[in-house]
């Protein structure tokens, strides 16, 4: 019987992702919730992940310092064996009945070997689905290593069952980050929010009562050495508009100092006065912003899955989403500049938001995965492909 799940986040995008689930997790009294925190969750330069985290109530029962920064090939590579090393030993030490794995990073790989190896049963959210940059490989290798999987959508659960995988153990509950959506719609936060998150990052103070955008744009590790121009390329297309930007630092992938790079430089030519650079963005204020943004532009999973759901207008970019299942709120462009303009130009002037769409889950999976895992009394760690 599942007693003790343990959960590695490496990054504040895998929290929002399994928040809900861990919330499940503590609800129940024959349950214990262990957290481990490793990459980029622990430094201080990708916001301080520990400290949300026991705000919302949680308790971190280890810490791997696992981040080799540089953000290249190699980096990325070493940080995965590193990270494999350092949850290897807290594994060892916590005795999880049950690890689980949340979507495509390199740490998600370092995880998944780990609990292999240590012949501990893996669960899998947000398996199964199509994407550009080395996520894509990492995705569907993690499938066939995990023997419960939680995809996000009906494509999603197909493509799972494909891979050689047994219908038994597919689960299609949604995507546990629409549940914080769900929740934080019912809230109308923008007016707090733009008395106080000005007091944070550097920039022009916006008025969110006002038309902005969002730009949430992160390196394609397999297009590694064009981040800065493409970043480049889409400021300028923001620019053009003359319309307020929120502007997102990106995540800790090959390639995202190229991104940083390309932002400073924007920013210390320019000074541009209707833009303001984070860092990081709380979980809930995110999805505000997103609930009243014009558009959301760049190449960030959310405005895919997240998008679909709340229906913001957004202009994804480039490779790095290609084949993921994406609502009518989408408009796909390449990285050249003007075309990133009109789509920015479309979708600003519609002012409106697009209808809800359910892609990705009605916001109650966290419930239905952990009322799913207490019914289980035994998982076979062997694995054997289905065909």
């Amino acid at each position: 019987m599942i007693k003790k799940i343990c959960i590695f986040l490496g990054s504040r995008a895998n929290y929002s992702s399994i928040k809900s689930v861990m919330a499940e997790i503590k609800k129940k009294k024959n349950l214990k919730l262990q957290i481990i925190l490793g990459a980029s969750a622990i430094l201080t330069k990708y916001g301080e992940l520990e400290k949300l985290i026991k705000k919302d109530g949680f308790r971190v029962d280890k810490k791997i310092f696992s981040l080799i920064e540089g953000e290249n090939p190699i980096t990325m590579s070493k940080s995965t064996g590193l990270g494999l090393i350092g949850i290897s030993e807290a594994f060892d030490e916590l005795k999880p009945d049950l690890v689980f794995t949340i979507g495509d990073r390199f740490e998600t790989m370092a995880t998944t070997l780990a609990a292999s190896y240590m012949n501990i049963p893996l669960a899998h959210t947000m398996g199964g689905e199509i994407t550009g940059t080395i996520d894509e490989s990492i995705r569907h290798a993690v499938t066939k290593f995990a023997h419960l999987h939680f995809p996000a959508s009906k494509g999603a659960a197909n493509r799972i069952y494909k891979l050689g995988e047994n219908k038994k153990s597919i689960f299609n509950f949604g995507c546990p980050r629409i549940d914080l959506v769900k929740q934080e719609l019912k809230k109308n936060r923008l007016k707090s929010i733009n008395k106080r998150i000005f007091k944070e990052g550097v920039g022009a103070k916006l008025n969110l009562l006002q038309p902005f955008v969002i730009v949430s744009q992160h390196p394609v590790t397999t297009e590694f050495g064009n981040a800065e121009g493409q970043i480049l390329n889409t400021l300028e297309a923001v620019s053009k508009l003359n319309v307020q930007a929120i502007v997102l630092w990106p995540n800790a992938d090959a390639g995202s100092e190229d991104i940083a790079k390309g932002i400073r430089k924007w920013r210390e030519k320019f000074k541009m006065k209707k833009m303001h650079f984070f860092k990081n963005l709380e979980i809930n204020d995110y999805i505000q912003l997103m609930k009243y943004t014009s558009c959301l532009v760049g190449n960030s999973s959310s405005g895919i899955r997240e998008g679909a759901y709340i229906g913001t207008p957004v202009v994804n970019i480039g490779s790095r989403q290609n084949g993921r299942e994406r609502g009518k709120n989408v408009i796909q462009v390449n990285y050249e500049a003007n075309n990133i303009y009109s789509a920015l130009r479309k979708q600003v002037n519609k002012n409106s938001r697009y209808k809800q769409s359910n892609i990705y889950g009605d916001g109650n999976a966290a419930k239905k995965i952990i009322n799913k895992l207490v019914t289980l009394k035994k998982i076979s760690v062997q694995k054997k492909i289905r065909y």
